[in-house]
């Protein structure tokens, strides 16, 4: 590493590997013998009922906590061996409900995810405002550039959080419940983002909750059970109609998407 800049590129299949991770808060153990490979260059969704870990899950690859056993790599690097800012140029986390700075304007607000990149007494130059201005229209925010953060909706806010994340031009993206605020139109729109992200070589790690939106968007799909990953696969592989019954005690009906073929998981009202 050389001036706090990260000087070891990805191997060709480096992403993110977590192997026999376990976590607990306090006497709670929340997360027992976790495994999962994340190839570079692909979209994983994190499934599973509420308390599983998935968040926690996101926080250990993150580096924000560290695991009570076993080891975190991310694009091939120890994350507990990095510093704070070796971690921030390496990761970015949209967590599912941010706090952003109140009163600030949006383009301001995305801007922080330059931080990583400026030293100690330097400020953004114009490359770096080209770039958040860029990471508002990718996010369809970018008319949004003035308002003050304090003004904007739910659905907003967290697009702006993601624009802070493209903003930081990480290798490696983490998002918690990234469509949860958003409505109808922008659901697929920032799914679709993603697809486009990884296909120029991000790997991007999102905890999800609606499974159809899973289904159609992400490479494979991680259903958490217990603190466990259960099945990890293709989603026509992981989620099937069994695999949901066990792990989040419903009854579901899987059809094929019209125009993907892929699962469209339909609760059943039994």
């Amino acid at each position: 590493m050389t001036n706090g800049q990260i000087d070891s590129l990805p191997t060709e299949e480096s992403g993110i590997s977590v192997r026999d991770v376990w976590a607990s808060y306090g006497e709670r153990n929340v997360l027992s013998g976790i495994h999962l490979n994340v190839k570079r260059g692909s979209l994983v969704a994190l499934a599973g009922p509420n308390g599983v870990g998935k968040s926690t899950l996101l926080r250990l690859v993150s580096g924000v906590i560290k695991p009570t056993r076993g080891s975190i790599t991310v694009s091939g690097l120890d994350i507990s061996n990095l510093s704070p800012r070796e971690r921030a140029q390496l990761v970015s986390v949209v967590p599912q409900d941010p706090e952003l700075p109140q009163g600030a304007p949006a383009i301001d607000v995305v801007l922080t995810g330059r931080n990583p990149h400026l030293g100690l007494l330097s400020w953004e130059g114009h490359t770096d405002v080209q770039i958040a201005v860029e990471a508002m229209r990718l996010t369809y925010t970018e008319d949004l550039i003035e308002r003050p953060v304090d003004e904007l909706s739910g659905g907003e806010r967290q697009r702006v959080a993601i624009a802070i994340a493209l903003a930081q031009q990480t290798p490696v993206i983490l998002l918690d419940e990234p469509t949860a605020n958003l409505d109808l139109a922008y659901q697929p729109a920032i799914m679709e983002l993603m697809r486009d992200l990884v296909s120029s070589g991000k790997t991007i790690l999102a905890a999800v909750h609606d499974l159809t939106l899973a289904s159609q968007f992400c490479d494979e799909v991680a259903l958490m059970c217990g603190g466990e990953s259960l099945t990890i696969g293709p989603p026509e592989v992981a989620l099937t109609e069994e695999n949901i019954r066990t792990v989040y005690g419903a009854e579901v009906r899987i059809m094929k998407h019209p125009e993907t073929g892929k699962p469209v998981i339909v609760n059943s009202w039994r």
